[in-house]
This record gives C-alpha cells, sequence and structure tokens, in this order.
C-alpha cells in the first residue's frame, strides 16, 4: 500500500466497488453489454476521482486489481490493464449520457474507439454509426482506418437545390469524397482474361464502400436515347432513398463537360426506368481528382441531381515498388469496363445485390 493512504478510505472505495460489481452481476442478461460497460464506466470515475482527490497512483491501481481478483475469483474483466481502460474510458465519457451511449456496443469497439480516436465528437460520430448501421468490430476498424468521418457528406453536389427535404440531406450524407478504392488490387496476369470476373468479384467491396443501402443493378447498363444506344458505368438502386443511382467512372480529372453526359444519362434513367413511385434519379461522377471550385460552378444551375467526387487508391503508394507494377490503374479498368458486353436486363425485372 502507499504510504499516507488512508487505509479507512482505500477499504471504502474497495467495498463499494464490490457491492457495486455484485448489484450488476445480477441485471437481466438482455442488457448485459450496456450494464458491465456503465460498471466499467462507474469504476472508471471512481478511479479518476481518487487520482484527483486522495492521489492514487499506478501501485494503488496495481493493488485494486489484485484485490478485486482475490475477492471476486470468478469474476473476468478486472485485470490492471482493464481498469487502466475503464479510467481512460470515464475520462473519454464525463458525463453518464454519453457514456450510455457508448456502452451500448460491445466494450471490444469501445476499446478500439478509445485506442484510435482522440477527438471526443469523432468517438460520438463512430459510436452513434455502429449503432445505427450494426457494424461489427471488423467494420468499424475498416470505417475508422479510412477516415470515414471526415469523407462522409463531403462530395460537392447540387442537392439541396435539386432534391426535397429530408431527400437531400440524406443523399448529402450517403456521398463520400474521396472514396477508397484500394480493394482493386489485380493481378497483371489476369487482367486481359480475367478482369471481368475479378471486378465481379470486388463489387461486394465497392458496395461496401458506397455505404448501406447500396444494390446493384448491372455495370455498362444499356439505355437507348432515339437512334442511339449509350451504356451507364455502373447503375444502382438505392434502397433508403428509393431511387436510381447512376455511377460513372473518369480516370482524370473532373471536367465540366461530364455533367452533360451524366445529365443525359439520369433524364434518360427517370423516362425509362424510374417508377412513378420512385423518387429522381441521382447522378455520382467519380474523378480522379477534381477542382472543388470548378466543380460546384459546374453544378450550378443544373436541375438535375448530381454529386462530384474523388476517389483514392492509397494502398498502391504503401506497396512495395515490385508490386506496384503489377496493378492496373483505374483508365486500365475504365478501358476494359467498356470492352465488357453488356447483357440487357428489362427494366421491370430488377436484380439486387444489397449489402
Amino acid at each position: 500500500m502507499v504510504k499516507n493512504l488512508s487505509a479507512k478510505d482505500y477499504k471504502q472505495s474497495l467495498e463499494l466497488i464490490q457491492a457495486d460489481i455484485l448489484q450488476t452481476q445480477l441485471k437481466a442478461v438482455s442488457s448485459v453489454t450496456a450494464e458491465l460497460t456503465m460498471l466499467y464506466w462507474r469504476i472508471g470515475k471512481l478511479i479518476h476521482e481518487k487520482i484527483n482527490t486522495a492521489k492514487w497512483g499506478t501501485k494503488v491501481v496495481t493493488t485494486l486489481a489484485q484485490d478485486l481478483k482475490k475477492i471476486l475469483p470468478g469474476a473476468t474483466g478486472f485485470s490492471l490493464r482493464n481498469l487502466h481502460y475503464m479510467h481512460t474510458f470515464a475520462e473519454a465519457y464525463p458525463d453518464a449520457n454519453s457514456a450510455a451511449t457508448a456502452a451500448l456496443l460491445p466494450w471490444g469497439h469501445n476499446l478500439y474507439i478509445l485506442d484510435k480516436l482522440t477527438d471526443y465528437q469523432q468517438r460520438l460520430w463512430y459510436t452513434q454509426k455502429a449503432l445505427d448501421n450494426g457494424w461489427s468490430r471488423a467494420t468499424l476498424i475498416m470505417w475508422i482506418e479510412s477516415d470515414l468521418y471526415h469523407r462522409q457528406g463531403k462530395a460537392i453536389t447540387n442537392f439541396k437545390a435539386t432534391l426535397p427535404a429530408p431527400n437531400s440531406d440524406l443523399a448529402i450524407q450517403m456521398l463520400k469524397d474521396p472514396y477508397n478504392f484500394a480493394f482493386l488490387t489485380i493481378d497483371e496476369k489476369a487482367r486481359e482474361r480475367e478482369i471481368e470476373l475479378e471486378l465481379m468479384a470486388h463489387i461486394q467491396n465497392f458496395l461496401l464502400e458506397l455505404g448501406t443501402g447500396f444494390a446493384f443493378i448491372g455495370r455498362q447498363y444499356p439505355i437507348t436515347v432515339g437512334s442511339k444506344e449509350f451504356f451507364i458505368d455502373m447503375l444502382f438502386y438505392h434502397i433508403e432513398l428509393r431511387c436510381f443511382i447512376v455511377i460513372e467512372l473518369k480516370a482524370e480529372e473532373f471536367d465540366p463537360r461530364n455533367i452533360g453526359q451524366i445529365n443525359l444519362y439520369l433524364s434518360a434513367v427517370d423516362s425509362l426506368l424510374k417508377h412513378r413511385d420512385d423518387q429522381p434519379t441521382i447522378g455520382l461522377l467519380l474523378c480522379k481528382s477534381k477542382d472543388n471550385y470548378v466543380a460546384e460552378y459546374a453544378l450550378r444551375d443544373i436541375n438535375k441531381p448530381i454529386g462530384i467526387s474523388s476517389y483514392t487508391t492509397k494502398l498502391i503508394e504503401s506497396l512495395p515498388k515490385e508490386l506496384k507494377n503489377k496493378l492496373p490503374s483505374i483508365a486500365e479498368i475504365e478501358h476494359e469496363l467498356q470492352k465488357i458486353k453488356p447483357r440487357r436486363m428489362q427494366p421491370a425485372r430488377k436484380k439486387f445485390i444489397k449489402i
């Protein structure tokens, strides 16, 4: 025991924690995760207070972990390491309301958030997203590592002017900037013979990066306007927004002339595919890069809802030099997309791949 520490104060604190643990273990099984995490928060808060008021130090917390193990031999989760996490958790969420929200996530989710994020608002944002979308720990890790917080809702759009509320807000949050295409790692030998199959194999990754609610309808989707046939790079349907999503991939910097092309596709889809109960079709231009000012000016006075985003293949930057040459560029992938013979689909027979 640390010198000058009140034995009575410590004993009372130990008994308080013991009683809290025993009471919490009696809570309903259905709420065990939240109750246990709130127990961790209360223990962490007590430790935090004692560090500040009773001058508890590392030795005291170590003694606390040892004593808890002795008096509660069957209990788990009260190791020295976890006590330190409880302290960090209480510091991260100083009020009970924010702690209660975080407590709805499994403890492992919270540990990762505590380890990787220091900003309070970001922690709450990822917590709420994980709860809303039922993210597994692996999915949470993926989104934090890809910096979703700073990408979500950052595309240049004209949705406020072209879509009714609240659809406009939902549509804005649906898009990201930039999109992360680090999963495009097709081997050079497979590019000519198997690229079509490889692209289809990556559609799940693409859907995951697009986000919840996207249903894949077709690649190089054919659509006839007058006597000419056009091919949409990617056609999706968004379940929550109840509308078609036209995605055009560009292997170069955004060019204002791209707006005319996607505007034509949106008009055609609205006229030929859109059901009377569907919302207006939304377009998304994915470009290698863009000047935000040029993009904003290009969307002015356009009455079709269009978003403009860039994409990144960050994984390539971290690969050994000998492997970089084996990965296809976006330009090569776009070229191969044009070579794929499209399979016609009847508008009335929508086939969805959902995520």
